[in-house]
Order: structure tokens, then sequence, then C-alpha cells
């Protein structure tokens, strides 16, 4: 057994006044009387190696003393601010030590400046959640550009939609009016409930370009509504068609705020990033406000221009509106795998060995216009066999050769895309029912290395492909290149699912669209 009485020899060794009074103060315990313990907070500008003899707050402007203060090894940061404890025989102190606090001088510049950094600190922690991350900033000053502007907008709009109230019903009842206003509301929210059940998985998988589209059409609608005194009479169509539009737009802005803000969580601290985004919106909304107030007391006494300023900051509102919504979504990063951010992974994979960050991935996804990806040569897609397209013998093979212990087939497929329809050849994943997330990302991956495959002979296969009848040859050589990238697929699994996870990858799901989920079942006859 060991002793009582041993002491470490790494243990940390204090001032011979600390032990003194540890033991005075160890004594006095034993005394009926209650000892007198107190805590004060004090605050010194000086750095992280503060001085054991440096004066306390109570001694400034006394004679120095001995000092007798001992610091601890345990310092607290708050709010940007750092703090540490010291001992001085009867009180233990919580002492700034990183030069935020006020200092004990008279100088007036540098309490300025400490007091724009206080000033600075509260502000930052109003408005910012604690742990982001590093891309937070960037998309709240572009959201703060689109905001301001976007408020701006609407408030002309509601003033434009008064006026054709007044113009188109003048010597109508109100009640007519009311009614008017209450049908546009009403068919609003009905479309809104429609398009929102319609496109429930797009969502998830193309979040960005949802996103972006739905607010180009919020910013038309807004000019539908700056056209409502041009034509009072159709007031009721107008804002119809306007209100619908912005139904929409909202539907969309609620559906996806989520999962952005999920995206700058870095400790799951979603309901914080939700309840600072609101705080942000309502303060960039007044200052939109604010700026639309200052435009009509500009031209209240010009009541021509008044009526025609809608129409001349429009463009302008809209367009930098629409360029700070391109921008902040661009400093958006989901870390959750949808089938294209899985293809772009799985390519960068083949071609360089190594895992994108969410941030490279964001980079080269962009917006995701539908467009952007009719050049593709041999595009994949995930789904099931469309019969009512063009047919080969290989997709039947194909369909022939599967097993019971498959989980995926993998064929070729004709394709006709964009405007006018143009016809590709392409690659189509067949998952089967009950495939998990790591078979539809090896299926993906052995489809990806396939691809490369063909590009190294690319005329070639795409004749035998088109030909109307396929040689033995060509089927024996198609599934032979089949096996050889299923068995690179299988062998990269392990490594790539470890470098996904450490890029921090939401590795659980693959989200995908209504098209992807379809699924085949197998029967053995």
């Amino acid at each position: 057994m060991q002793s009582l009485n041993y002491t470490a020899s790494n243990s940390p060794k204090f001032p011979l006044q600390w032990k003194i009074q540890q033991t005075q103060f160890t004594t006095q315990q034993s005394i009926p009387k209650s000892p007198k313990i107190c805590f004060r907070t004090s605050s010194i500008t000086a750095s992280l190696r503060t001085s054991i003899g440096y004066e306390p707050e109570e001694s400034v402007g006394k004679e120095p003393g001995p000092s007798n203060r001992c610091q601890l090894p345990v310092a607290i940061q708050r709010s940007g601010r750092v703090s540490r404890y010291f001992w001085d025989g009867d009180c233990l102190q919580l002492v700034g030590v990183d030069g935020s606090a006020w200092s004990f001088g008279f100088d007036f510049d540098d309490g300025f400046r400490k007091l724009c950094k206080v000033c600075n600190l509260g502000i930052r922690d109003f408005f910012f959640p604690r742990k982001v991350s590093e891309n937070y900033m960037d998309y709240v000053k572009w959201k703060f550009l689109h905001r301001v502007f976007s408020s701006a907008l609407q408030v002309l709009a509601t003033q434009a939609m008064f006026r054709a109230i007044g113009i188109g019903y003048s010597r109508s009842l109100p009640s007519a009016a009311a009614l008017n206003w209450v049908l546009k509301d009403g068919l609003g929210r009905l479309s809104r409930c429609i398009y929102t059940a319609s496109l429930a998985s797009a969502f998830d998988t193309n979040l960005k370009r949802v996103r972006f589209s739905t607010s180009v059409l919020f910013t038309l609608s807004i000019g539908v509504e700056l056209l409502t005194p041009v034509f009072p009479q159709y007031f009721l169509l107008l804002a119809t068609i306007a209100n619908i539009a912005k139904q929409i737009s909202l539907a969309c802005y609620l559906a996806t705020g989520s999962a952005v803000h999920r995206s700058f969580a870095l400790a799951d601290n979603l309901g914080e990033v939700s309840a600072k985004a609101q705080i942000q919106t309502v303060c960039f909304d007044n200052l939109g406000l604010l700026l639309a107030v200052l435009l009509n007391m500009l031209f209240k006494n010009h009541q021509r221009l008044l009526a025609g300023l809608p129409f001349i900051v429009y463009p302008i509102f809209s367009a930098v509106d629409l360029f700070g919504i391109y921008q902040g979504l661009k400093h958006v990063h989901l870390q959750t795998l949808t089938k294209d951010r899985l293809e772009i992974i799985l390519n960068t994979w083949i071609e360089f060995r190594y895992v994108p960050s969410p941030a490279e991935v964001s980079k080269k996804e962009g917006i995701d216009f539908s467009w952007r990806k009719v050049n593709n040569s041999w595009p994949i897609r995930i789904g099931c066999l469309n019969p009512k397209g063009q047919v080969s013998k290989l997709p039947m093979m194909a369909m022939q050769s599967i097993s019971g212990d498959d989980y995926y087939f993998i064929c070729t497929e004709t394709l006709y895309s964009g405007i006018p329809r143009i016809m590709q050849q392409g690659i189509l994943l067949c998952p089967r029912e009950g495939v998990s997330t790591a078979d539809v990302t090896m299926g993906l991956l052995q489809a990806c290395y396939i691809r490369k495959g063909l590009h190294l002979n690319n005329t070639k296969w795409k004749n035998m492909v088109e030909a109307s009848y396929l040689l033995d040859t060509v089927l024996i050589e198609w599934f032979k290149l089949v096996e050889e990238c299923k068995k690179l697929a299988r062998d990269d699994m392990s490594l790539l699912n470890e470098q996904m996870l450490g890029q921090g990858w939401a590795m659980k799901n693959i989200l995908l669209s209504t098209q992807e989920q379809a699924r085949y079942s197998y029967i053995d006859d």
C-alpha cells in the first residue's frame, strides 16, 4: 500500500507563501468561527504571462507592498475574452489577461478602442451563433445584400397595390376590394400546397437550384405587383398571379432553410443558428424598409417622379437582390450526399485518389442548372429502365445475368435531353428493393469506372451500343468491363468510406429524387 504522504514528482510547485497561507487557512477551519471567503473579479491589461507580483485592482493608488498573489492554471474564455483565476490568500479572483478589459489609467484612445471591441463582441454575440463553419460570415454578408434590397422592393410593390386599389375601385364598396384581396391570398396558398406536394424530394436533391429558381420567381412577382397601378381593372388577376409566385417562393424558403442552417452548425447547434438567422432577417428587412422610406421622402414633392420611382429602381434592386442570393448560395456547403454530389466525389477519387471536402464539391456543383448537363458524355442515371425508350440487347442480357445476391445491375440506355431533344448514350444504375447506402455507393463507383473505360474508346463503344444487332464478342467485352470495374470498386470501398467520414460527409443516407428512388424486385422462377 502506498503511503498517504506520497508526493508526485511532477506535481506543480507553488511558492512558499502559498504553502504557509494554505496551512493558516486549514488551521482556521478548526476554529468554530466561520472563515471569511470572498470571490472577486478584477481585470488587468496584460498578456497570458501575467506576473504573479502584479498589484490587484484594490491596491491601485496605494503604496506598493509585497505581492502574495498566486496564479492558478485555469483560464476562462467568454465572448472572446480570456480571464484567469488568481488566489491572494483570502479571495479567489478572476482577472482578465487578454487585454480586452479596461485599464486603470486614463488613456482615452485605449479606452475608446476597448469600448469599440466590447461593442463589437456584443453585436457579434447578438447576431451570430458561436460555433459555425468558416464560410458562415461570407454567407451572411450576401444575405444582408439580398434582404435589404428585397425588402425595399416589397415595400414599393405594396404601395403600388394600394394605389391600384384606390384607382380601380374608387367607386366600389370597400367590401369588394376586401373580397378581391381574400381571393388573391386564398388562391396563392392553394398553389403553395400543390407546389410543395409536387416537389417534396427536390428540396433535398436540388436545393440550390430550386431555391435560386424560386428567388427569380419571387422577384418577377414583385414586378407584376408594380404593374397593378398601370392596369387597375386587372388588379385581381395580376395580384393573384404575383401572390401565387410569392407563395411558391415562400414554400421553398421554409423547406430548404433547415438544411442551409444545418450546413453551418458545427456543434449540432441548429436551434441557435436558426434563431440568429431570424434576428438577421428582421434587422436586414428593417434596413430595407428604411431605404424605401428614404426614397419616398426624397421624392415626396415630385408626385410624377414618385409614381415612376418603382419602375426606375426595380431592375437595379432586382439585379442586386438576385446577385446576393446567387453569391450567398455559393457559400452554402452541404454535407449531405445526393447522386450528383456523390458522383463528383467518386470522379475525383478515381482521377486523383482523394476525397474532396464539402467546400470543394460545392464549388464544382454550383447552382446546378439542368442545361449544364446536356453535353456530358455517358451520363449516369439511377432508376429503372424505361421500356418506352430505345432498348438494345445489352440491357436484356444485363437483367438476365442478375442473381439473388446482386443488389443492383448496370447497363447502357438511350437518353433524350435538352431543347431540342438530343439523343445520347448513357449508363443506368438500377438498384434492387432493400439496397443499402453502401451498395448504392459501390454501384455508382463501379458505374464511374465503367464510364472511364468507355471514354478510352468512346467512338468504338458508341457505335457498338447504337448498332441494331450486338455481336457476342461485344457482349463478352461489355461484361468483362463490368466485372473488372466491380472488382476495382470493391477494393476501393474501405478506404473511400474512411476518407469520406474524415471529410465530414453524412454517410448514413443518400438523398435521391422520386425518379431515382425507383427499385426493382428480384423474382426467382
